[in-house]
């Protein structure tokens, strides 16, 4: 890595892409309606004191089985590249790359989220990630899912957090995660880290990143009147810096906040370097 190191993290439903991924492609093609769904889903948790992303997950291989949707790896892939993403999504990595390397910044991005990595593999913008953090599925010999593998709640989000400040990507490898490592050892440090979520479901991601150092930022749909006031209220409650719409295109609103952060911490870089002998 070559430029002071910095990480942008994303959730991905509500922040990258409008409303749940599976109400994209997966539903649709199964003709059940977003509403039914989470009710079943949100049901079982209740009913059997489980945890909502296991059970969603269940509930999606259990629908999938009904009615005859196949659930290889390559299929879910193959949903995924049907996600609708927020306006100017596909431009803003390349753009803000360009604008961190300016600046003496490596800029690197990453995704946190409750939703499944395998539809974020088939999306467009997957190659610009360094790390995808999200649900996944068990596969059998034929590459079918066969049960959830890793489910990434609001509270599990933060230990991805730790993962990125340490480099410890390997979401099998719990000692690295867990080791003991000296603050000025760690590859990105949480001040050099930007968190950008939608609600309450990134609430400890949001805290996590701005009480050490780093910076929050909630999007919301533009025009959605409810969502934006609850990000409001979160600047309110000390959660997050600021809330703007989730609009990623060349001179909104959100590239101005992180344009602006860049700024920060290229100079504070600069005010702190070792003075040359």
């Amino acid at each position: 890595m070559t430029g002071l190191p910095v990480a942008i993290a994303y959730d991905f439903d509500g922040t990258l892409a409008p409303g749940n991924m599976q109400e994209h492609v997966f539903l649709p093609q199964l003709g059940i309606e977003p509403a039914q769904f989470w009710a079943e889903a949100n049901a079982l948790a209740v009913d059997q004191q489980g945890d909502r992303i296991l059970t969603y997950m269940h509930r999606m291989l259990e629908w999938a089985r009904f009615k005859h949707l196949p659930v290889r790896r390559a299929d879910w892939i193959a949903q995924g590249a049907g996600i609708s993403l927020f306006p100017g999504v596909d431009e803003w990595f390349d753009r803000m790359n360009l604008a961190a390397a300016r600046r003496g910044i490596a800029l690197e991005h990453y995704v946190i989220s409750s939703g499944l990595r395998e539809l974020i593999e088939g999306t467009s913008i997957r190659r610009q990630f360094r790390a995808v953090f999200a649900s996944g599925f068990l596969y059998d010999g034929s590459d079918v899912a066969i049960a959830p593998a890793i489910a990434v709640n609001y509270t599990t989000k933060t230990q991805y957090l730790f993962r990125i400040n340490k480099d410890a990507l390997d979401v099998a490898d719990d000692a690295a995660v867990n080791a003991f490592v000296p603050q000025d050892r760690r590859r990105i440090p949480f001040p050099n880290m930007i968190f950008i979520g939608d609600g309450d479901t990134d609430i400890p991601c949001f805290r996590t990143v701005k009480e050490m150092g780093g910076h929050s930022v909630a999007v919301f749909p533009e025009g959605d009147a409810g969502r934006a006031a609850r990000t409001r209220a979160l600047i309110a409650e000390g959660r997050v810096h600021c809330a703007v719409p989730a609009d990623y295109r060349e001179g909104a609103a959100l590239e101005a906040r992180i344009l602006a952060i860049l700024d920060l911490l290229a100079a504070r870089a600069r005010v702190t370097a070792p003075m040359p002998e």
